[in-house]
């Protein structure tokens, strides 16, 4: 999976946020519509797309989607 089919993908775990606001540098964190089911929905994402299972603390070691996106690939 590509960065941009990754943004993608992010962006539709949010219901509020326009996927045109979400972006590689996105401080995800920083969303209003960011908390602990988002989180959930990310990492369910994650583990659909990538066959990898991410804890909380994956998820909060980095700040945006490009860094997260990065984290997966070198778990892959």
């Amino acid at each position: 999976m590509e960065l941009k089919d990754f943004i993608k993908n992010f962006a539709n775990q949010f219901i509020d946020t326009p996927a045109e606001e979400i972006s590689a540098d996105t401080r995800y964190k920083d969303l209003d519509e960011w908390s602990s089911i988002t989180t959930l929905s990310v990492i369910a994402m994650i583990d659909e797309n990538f066959e990898i299972l991410l804890s909380g603390d994956d998820v909060r070691s980095v700040d945006t989607i490009e860094e997260l996106y990065q984290k997966v690939k070198a778990m892959s």
